[in-house]
């Protein structure tokens, strides 16, 4: 008769106690990051988040009349916008959020695939509207140009010697 070791039992029963523990954390943090993600994002009936950016301008300067500019007009109805002075005599404060509630899920995959994000859209005109009000136009960054490598110098000057080029 054989006899089995008390070893490989403990082991299987170790190796279960800490996959259940492990699986047990991996649910929590899942949890924790689905409930906190929830509330972050405006999902659930909360509201939207705010952008805001300060423009160092007075609020008459950036909203004459009470109109927005020009970027941020063409959401019409779909925002919400607040406008403040900023703290210390710094400038305006404006603050937008959307109306609607961002998608979750598969739809947002979808309306990022399709390029009709709101909320990138609307931080994007909001960027504008603090260009146009601080310097009168919208600034563009110009694509990076590639600069030669070492290596490509030296290939270049080897190909100018034998008097020819690639």
């Amino acid at each position: 008769m054989r006899r089995v070791g008390a070893g490989p039992v403990l082991l299987r029963g170790l190796r279960g106690v800490l996959l259940v523990g492990l699986l047990g954390m991996i649910g929590g943090g899942a949890m924790r990051w689905f409930s906190t993600r929830r509330t972050r994002t405006g999902t659930g009936g909360a509201a939207s988040r705010w952008f805001v950016v300060t423009i160092y301008r007075r609020p008459e300067e950036v909203v004459p009349g009470g109109r927005l500019p020009e970027p941020l007009a063409r959401f019409g109805d779909s925002i919400e916008f607040q406008v403040r002075e900023a703290p210390g005599g710094r400038g305006t404060e404006l603050a937008v959020r959307p109306l609607t509630p961002p998608a979750g899920g598969v739809d947002q995959v979808l309306a990022r695939l399709g390029g009709q994000q709101t909320r990138l859209a609307l931080r994007r005109a909001l960027r504008e509207a603090k260009c146009l009000a601080e310097t009168g136009e919208v600034l563009r960054a110009e694509p990076p140009r590639p600069r030669p490598a070492p290596v490509d110098k030296a290939t270049d000057e080897a190909f100018e010697r034998a008097g020819r080029r690639p």
